[in-house]
């Protein structure tokens, strides 16, 4: 590859090109590793996106965040395995494929199971692979020789051996429950599937006349179309008003059917008229009392969500077309005694938006209580860190109210339950498809027609995706996995299952012991673990820090912006704001910043290999001359003879001990901003500009060429320290130095750097910090005065103690160049009561000069100025004081007035300065 840049940084140029190769020449491939292996090892499972995604903030960050931790962990010499694939997504890929049906004019039922399934695999054949194809784009540096795809054979084998391991151990029954029913997507769905929201509804007080007398027994609820399936009315044993109907019976109004009035904890005296209505296959505390009273249990609404056959007169009906009429006819016949308003809490489906209906099915469940005992006790003990540590308690509290889990689907696609019914009743669970019924020989058995949820599958993924259920040396090696790094919203959706699978289906596991001692764990650490740590990263929200939807219209597209500024300055946005437990507000004005920051490594690169080809064409490494061999410990084969070379070392080595222990403890932005920091500042605007005189210095090749050799081999570790978070870019670079002959394919298996404490320099950093004091300073007077940016100016100092005015008068020259100093003159007194001057803890610095002005014309001009800051001091004052315009004005504009009136204050008092020398 040429080693010359091109003029204009273009990331669109170079991105794919370099996402491309990392992919062709299968860098990031990793072979099962052989017997022996002592390299620790790093193990990352991607959280699958679902076949029918495409790429969104969310995925961005998580991304992002997972390529940094992933190329830092291959840099420092780890057997680094990311583990690519997608979900099967069952609701959704069904959703998808059912509406491309419907614009066709067709149903799935009406093509039958077989040829729907292979219409899924077809639609998943053409359009499942583009969020893969938009991470290949991100350049994630996964392993993609081992892709997989949840509904693969391998791992459908999988699951089945876990279902019938889980039933022949008692914990997967069936049975009849109430289920969240969600009526678009027409299945159970679990109860993280549903969202709760508060709306404005009703509370009806129905009258249900007591059989055999005129009395009446009153019951509130917020569903009444319900009560065409009650069965019973439940009164507090203890509450005195309904002592005396104790075994008595109503008539259920509408339906003139006979129900028992019971006694059950179900009803409490204090809630509405302390008497409730019990519909057992309608509502989940109410089955629980049903079959405590052993009550019949009426279903009156079908899956549709429309009332069926046992509803009467309203079969056929909408929920809420039945609900109006019950209503209507309630109050026709005397029995809707009254209505009022009430803030109801209804559940909807997560997917589609639907009101899900509580309701009784036939459903697989798994006993889930000794699953979660195991998968709370490693948490609590330590054996599974989650970070944020927030996140922990959070995690234990919904582990220690677990409830257990409906794991059947009424779908098509997904993994179908492996069980067979019989004519006779029997229910065969098996691996494989039974020849006979094994309790009355009968050869026509039925496939159980559920799927199971997509939670079930992906829960196993930590270990069945290195070839469980077979004792393979992927499980040796890369078992527990070593981090999760994933969403708040999944933690229990998945990360739990996890957890849960994963310590039961892996117990008695023990990790290659030489690889486990390597990779720093104890030999306690239990090894049945899916992952030995969690990371939740943040919520991405929008510059207003508003949650992304598309309803308000503020969702940003993350490939709009990579368009537009590139993956990697898109990648460092979200890096630097990344600070744990905090969400990050995305600003495109941040993103451009990175953009810019990027094109000024681009531009500092270019000069360097200006420089580096003008003072010996042949000394770039690759070339013969300089060859390195990177140790990754320090920076080998700089020459420290300089005050500004002994800095720039001890800088680099100082960050790059602060970044790798950031990256430690997932505190992604430090590390980006301690990078950035060192990179623009440090090392563009200061070193370079201090080492340019050498650079130019004809008269002394010697010096120009060790000035261009330390240039070289700072710049080239910079560029591995910034590569995790910068890949494209970097790399470019970097192919760029070694002239298209690297002593590896590429960067990102360099080693990455480590700081070396003999390269440590406290006085190089206290001399130049002292140095950059001066400079800054001199450079703020001339702004404040005004001074022309070309004009050269004489300054005075006063430094107190000898050894700094030492210090100033050997880098004499730096100081003016830097500065655009004239000349510098020491002086024995203090200069800092003197107009133009600034006084610091270690030295006075005064800029000399006089600019010639109309001083009736300034004073009348600042005068103007004044007016106008306490005109609109005054605005602001008045606005603050404004309680009704406080009270409706929002947060954002009071905090911008308040912080303006900061401002003017500043400029207040600056403009009085200035007027007060004038005077």
């Amino acid at each position: 590859m040429a080693h010359d840049l091109p003029k204009t940084y273009e990331p669109g140029a170079i991105e794919t090109r370099w996402a491309d190769y990392w992919i062709k020449e299968k860098l990031f491939s990793v072979p099962t590793a052989p017997p022996g292996e002592t390299r620790p090892v790093f193990t990352l499972l991607l959280p699958p996106p679902n076949v029918t995604g495409r790429l969104h903030m969310g995925h961005m960050l998580n991304h992002t965040q997972m390529d940094i931790i992933v190329r830092w962990h291959r840099m420092r010499g780890f057997l680094t395995l990311w583990l690519p694939g997608t979900d099967h997504a069952g609701i959704a890929t069904q959703m998808m494929v059912e509406r491309q049906l419907a614009s066709e004019g067709r149903k799935r039922r009406d093509m039958g199971r077989e040829a729907f399934i292979e219409r899924v695999w077809e639609w998943k054949r053409h359009y499942g692979g583009a969020i893969l194809d938009q991470m290949k784009r991100l350049g994630d540096s996964v392993d993609w020789d081992r892709e997989y795809f949840t509904m693969d054979e391998k791992l459908s084998r999988a699951v089945r051996e876990v279902f019938v391991r889980l039933y022949e151990e008692g914990l997967i029954y069936r049975g009849k429950y109430i289920v969240n029913w969600c009526p678009g997507c027409g299945t159970a769905i679990s109860d993280l599937e549903v969202k709760h929201e508060d709306i404005a509804g009703k509370l009806y007080e129905i009258r249900y006349p007591v059989a055999g007398s005129s009395e009446f027994i009153t019951v509130a609820t917020t569903r009444p179309e319900t009560m065409l399936g009650d069965t019973a009315v439940a009164v507090n044993e203890k509450d005195e008003r309904y002592k005396h109907l104790h075994g008595k019976k109503v008539l259920l109004p509408l339906m003139n059917r006979e129900i028992p009035i019971i006694t059950d904890d179900l009803a409490q005296p204090e809630f509405g008229t302390g008497a409730v209505k019990v519909t057992p296959a309608h509502d989940p505390n109410d089955f629980e009392a049903g079959l405590r009273h052993n009550l019949p249990q009426i279903e009156v609404i079908d899956e549709q969500a429309r009332m069926n056959q046992n509803a009467g007169p309203y079969a056929g009906l909408d929920r809420y077309e039945a609900r109006k009429r019950v209503l209507e006819d309630l109050r026709q016949q005397g029995f809707l005694a009254g209505e009022k308003d009430y803030t109801i809490s209804i559940g909807k489906c997560d997917r589609c938006g639907t009101v899900v209906e509580p309701r009784l099915s036939t459903q697989w469940f798994i006993k889930i209580a000794p699953l979660a005992k195991r998968a709370t006790e490693v948490v609590e003990q330590g054996e599974i860190t989650i970070v944020p540590e927030n996140y922990k308690q959070i995690y234990l509290n919904w582990m220690h109210n677990i409830h257990d889990w409906c794991i059947s689907r009424q779908l098509w696609w997904g993994h179908r339950i492996p069980a067979w019914h019989c004519s006779c009743g029997e229910i065969i669970v098996a691996r494989e498809a039974p020849e006979k019924c094994t309790k009355c020989g009968n050869s026509e058995l039925k496939q159980d027609t559920d799927v199971l949820d997509t939670w079930f599958s992906s829960g196993l993924l930590p270990f069945t995706t290195l070839g469980w259920p077979e004792k393979t040396r992927d499980l040796e090696v890369f078992y527990p996995t070593t981090l999760l790094i994933t969403a708040y919203e999944i933690l229990f959706f998945w990360v739990a299952r996890m957890i849960m699978f994963g310590c039961h289906f892996m117990q008695g596991h023990q990790q290659d012991p030489k690889v486990k001692q390597a990779s720093g764990w104890s030999d306690k650490k239990d090894d049945s673990v899916p992952f030995r740590q969690v990371y939740i990263h943040a919520l991405v929200r929008d510059a207003e820090r508003q949650k992304m939807s598309k309803t308000k219209g503020n969702v940003i597209d993350p490939l709009d912006i990579i368009q537009r500024f590139g993956t990697d300055a898109t990648r460092f946005t979200l890096a630097a704001m990344a600070a744990p437990g905090t969400d990050i507000a995305f600003s495109e004005s941040r993103t451009e910043g990175y953009r810019n920051f990027a094109n000024k490594i681009w531009n500092a690169a270019r000069f360097m290999f200006m420089n580096i080809d003008r003072v010996e064409p042949g000394l770039r490494p690759g070339t013969g001359s300089e060859t390195r061999s990177h140790t990754g410990v320090g920076v080998a084969g700089v020459k420290a003879v300089t005050l500004e070379d002994r800095w720039i070392l001890s800088r680099f080595n100082r960050v790059t001990k602060g970044v790798n222990e950031a990256l430690s403890t997932y505190r992604f932005h430090e590390a980006a901003n301690q990078i950035y920091d060192f990179f623009w500042g440090e090392f563009c605007d200061w070193y370079i500009e201090l080492i340019k005189p050498r650079l130019l210095d004809e008269s002394d090749p010697h010096s120009a060429r060790v000035a261009c050799v330390n240039l070289l081999g700072i710049f080239e570790a910079a560029l591995r320290l910034l590569h995790p978070v910068m890949p494209f870019i970097t790399e470019e670079i970097w192919q760029a130095i070694y002239d298209a002959n690297p002593p590896l394919q590429s960067i990102a298996l360099a080693p990455y750097p480590q700081a070396d404490e003999k390269q440590l320099d406290l006085a190089a950093e206290t001399e130049m910090a002292i140095l950059h004091d001066l400079i800054v300073s001199v450079r703020n007077v001339r702004a404040e005065l005004k001074v022309e940016q070309k004009q050269r100016v004489p300054i005075q100092v006063f430094a107190a103690d000898a050894d700094i005015r030492k210090l100033i008068e050997q880098n004499r020259g730096s100081v003016e160049r830097l500065a655009n100093v004239e000349k510098i003159e020491f002086v024995d007194n203090s200069l800092a009561k003197l107009s133009g001057a600034r006084h610091t803890a270690r030295f006075d610095v005064h800029v000399i000069y006089e600019r010639k002005i109309d001083v009736a014309a300034e004073r009348e001009r600042l005068n103007k100025e004044l007016e106008q800051i306490e005109k609109e001091i005054g605005n602001g004052q008045r606005q603050l004081s404004n309680e009704q315009f406080l009270a409706k004005a929002p947060a954002k504009v009071v905090e911008g007035i308040r912080n303006r009136a900061q401002e003017l204050q500043v400029l207040r008092e600056k403009v009085n300065s200035k007027l007060n020398e004038l005077r």
